[in-house]
């Protein structure tokens, strides 16, 4: 099914984690009858940070992305809607959106992936479940419940920060909350429904911030349902926040993986359109709407 009218935002290419080109991206995308395409590689952080990883954008391969993305806007003129931007990994106290000014970017999605704990060493909460594991029993002293505070915490600071204009993958933590390995956190715990009803607030109350509806962890068959969850959602809708699909896409295969199953979680929000990116106007993003 082609989903025409629709676009994928959030789209990681061989720069960073993602198994293709920017190139077969597009054709992928043009083929699909997406609108619009946008790169989102995961922002460089070893020169800010000291964090060695394998899957953020290496920094000294920052302008080489840079120029990719421009060098295909210019390829597709005419055909499809190609935009340039970032998955910036929010880290409290060591990165933030002041770190990408100044680098023509189109949008800046805001996520996060990395726990910084009291007492150890920093490690992203959707890795694998050993390193989660490793990170929970130092870094959290073996309390879920800490942990589940801190990613929240940390994404409550990211939306107070400002300058993100879209709001990723929501609730990642309950990624490795799966029975596999057991779960951390009861996500029916009233402590739990209060955080996700905060950053929902937080997330109205951000100017021209909007929500994604992901579904890389559908694609991937990391999850059964989207990011936010379905409850998650009805809270953004509560609160006023725009929302767009987009599919977390690391396979050109994938930009309109599970789309059809995000529109009916939309519509199971209330939600009774989408957006989509038309570019950026006196700094700010603009945004149209779809009917969904």
């Amino acid at each position: 099914m082609k989903y025409s009218g629709l676009s994928c935002l959030h789209t990681h290419t061989l720069f960073c984690d993602g198994h293709d080109d920017v190139e077969t991206c597009c054709r992928g995308a043009w083929e699909k009858g997406l609108v619009s395409l946008g790169f989102s590689a995961h922002s460089p952080i070893t020169k800010k940070t000291g964090i060695v990883s394998g899957w953020n954008l290496p920094d000294g391969r920052l302008e080489e992305y840079l120029d990719a993305v421009r060098d295909a806007r210019r390829r597709w003129q005419g055909k499809l809607r190609v935009y340039l931007g970032l998955e910036a990994d929010y880290i409290g106290g060591l990165t933030g959106p002041a770190d990408y000014r100044g680098l023509g970017l189109d949008y800046l999605i805001g996520s996060v992936h990395y726990i910084i704990p009291p007492r150890s060493a920093p490690f992203t909460v959707d890795g694998s479940r050993e390193e989660l594991d490793r990170g929970l029993r130092e870094g959290f002293g073996g309390s879920g419940e800490a942990l589940m505070h801190c990613y929240w915490d940390q994404a409550a600071a990211m939306i107070r920060a400002g300058g993100f204009d879209i709001l990723g993958h929501a609730d990642l933590i309950k990624k490795n909350n799966g029975p596999s390995g057991g779960a951390f956190f009861d996500p029916r715990d009233p402590g739990y429904l209060r955080r996700m009803t905060e950053i929902a607030a937080l997330t109205g109350e951000a100017a021209g911030m909007v929500v994604e509806v992901n579904t890389g962890g559908l694609n991937r068959r990391k999850v059964t349902e989207t990011y936010p969850s379905p409850a998650m959602l009805r809270l953004f809708r509560l609160n006023n926040v725009p929302a767009l699909i987009s599919a977390d896409a690391h396979r050109a295969q994938d930009l309109d993986g599970h789309y059809g199953e995000a529109l009916e979680t939309m519509r199971q929000a209330g939600y009774t359109e989408t957006v989509l990116f038309e570019g950026r106007e006196e700094g700010r993003p603009r945004w149209s709407s779809r009917e969904i």
